[in-house]
């Protein structure tokens, strides 16, 4: 296969199961921490990592306040 339209159609005949997992490899591909610089990634991580210090200590957010939050970290 060496076309668009030819992967296309190949991925058209995968089961449901393996083109959901091909999806989420793309996506991951080219959303994931890959398609960071590697600042933006130290950057994501130092958050992940002060998210997780709080709710060690037992500080947490609401479902709202998280979305905001996780907004601000992309």
């Amino acid at each position: 296969m060496s076309t668009v339209p030819e992967i296309e159609t190949a991925i058209a005949r995968l089961p449901e199961e393996e083109c959901e997992a091909l999806e989420s490899r793309l996506l991951a591909r080219r959303f994931g921490l890959d398609a960071m610089s590697a600042d933006e990634r130290a950057e994501l991580l130092a958050f992940l990592d002060e998210a997780e210090r709080e709710i060690d200590a037992g500080r947490s957010l609401s479902a709202d306040e998280l979305r905001q939050s996780v907004r601000t970290w992309a």
